[in-house]
């Protein structure tokens, strides 16, 4: 099927504005409102219409591979990029430097916080930059479309798109999370239970993803009743997770954590209704954050190489800013290890575990616990 070629035209339609506002919003002209630039480059991304917009000048890349890289650490709505992830977002920054340095760059760190695609855009259009690459945790598929606008090699972290043309470099969710349930199966639970978040972010509904396909793959049927939803900082897991045991849930022998914050607020609650970790429920989380190791139990998690991520991403910036033609765009997958710790100890652990009485109502244990 031949793909269909927008024009300036059918963008105006799109925002009900003027093919004459369309170019003047594409070439970074005129006196146009906030409000009408943002509708125009919406609807060019929509139509996978790729607008050029005007810098102040030409940015060239020096052949010795010097200039200017910029990381965008991009906060839609703050509920994954915030404190809880600084850590996170650290590593991927280490990453980038050291391979930003040993290939001539100076590497340029920008926060834009509840800013529009379309304010990131204009303001990396006279951005004296060789190349990008964007934390796009919290970006949708309009938003990297905008920012591909610009014009600028640019290159996508920590997110992934399977149609979009765009380079990213992303976690193998996929592999991670069969990990993550095949080792509970090892460990000898039954009934795996899955606590998501309804919070709009690609590795979350990812991860979500293959959770059900590995739960098929491994032949383990899935109990919609065994799947939490709460929010993703770690007062608002907390705060989901008690208003849920407040209402009285049957708690599975073990639950998968879509990352290690909610693992934290889930095991706060757990621990209010008088539920022990792992004794009664085992947990298991997702970005082997810092603090896990010190938790007691410590916190089994899917560690990924954040700064593995950040050095890949610069190589491919590399290229794509020395290329002599746009080249196809590259899609890397970097695979994670399971960090084996106390969180997920199973009945078919040969340590000593302590007696528990198991699986019985939560409301019971409530009750039973105040």
């Amino acid at each position: 099927m031949t793909r269909k070629s927008f024009t300036i035209r059918d963008i105006a339609t799109a925002a009900g504005v003027s093919p004459a506002t369309v170019s003047l919003v594409l070439n970074g002209k005129g006196e146009i409102s906030a409000d009408t630039r943002t509708r125009v480059l919406e609807a060019a991304a929509r139509l996978n219409y790729v607008p050029r917009l005007v810098r102040s000048g030409p940015v060239k890349p020096r052949t010795d591979g010097a200039g200017t890289i910029r990381f965008l650490k991009i906060a839609r709505h703050g509920h994954t990029v915030n404190r809880d992830h600084n850590v996170f977002i650290s590593d991927y920054i280490d990453g980038m430097s050291a391979e930003a340095t040993r290939r001539g760059y100076t590497l340029e760190v920008v926060t834009h916080e509840g800013q529009s695609a379309s304010a990131i855009a204009e303001s990396l259009a006279s951005a004296p930059a060789s190349g990008v690459i964007a934390l796009g945790t919290e970006m949708s598929e309009t938003d990297i479309r905008v920012l591909q606008g610009v014009g600028r090699p640019i290159v996508f972290i920590d997110t992934f798109f399977d149609v979009i043309e765009a380079n990213f470099v992303n976690m193998n969710n996929e592999d991670a999370v069969h990990q993550v349930l095949a080792r509970l199966r090892q460990q000898g639970f039954q009934r795996l239970g899955f606590v998501a978040s309804p919070v709009d972010t690609t590795n979350f509904r990812l991860r979500q993803e293959a959770f059900h396909r590995n739960m098929a793959r491994l032949g383990v049927p899935v109990d919609p009743a065994h799947i939490l939803a709460v929010e993703s900082t770690l007062d608002g897991a907390y705060a989901d997770a008690v208003a849920a045991l407040t209402r009285g849930i049957a708690l599975a022998d073990a639950y998968f954590c879509t990352n290690d914050v909610i693992a934290y607020g889930f095991i706060k609650a757990l621990r209010e209704f008088g539920i022990r970790i792992p004794e009664d429920v085992g947990v298991v989380g997702f970005d082997n954050l810092p603090v896990g190791a010190t938790m007691d139990p410590a916190l089994t998690s899917i560690d990924v190489s954040k700064r593995k991520i950040g050095n890949l991403a610069v190589t491919v910036l590399d290229d794509l800013i020395h290329a002599a033609e746009p080249p196809p765009p590259v899609k890397i997958m970097v695979g994670a290890r399971l960090v084996a710790r106390l969180s997920d100890r199973g009945p078919a652990d040969p340590r000593p575990m302590p007696t528990a009485v198991r699986r019985r109502g939560i409301a019971e244990t409530a009750s039973g616990s105040r």
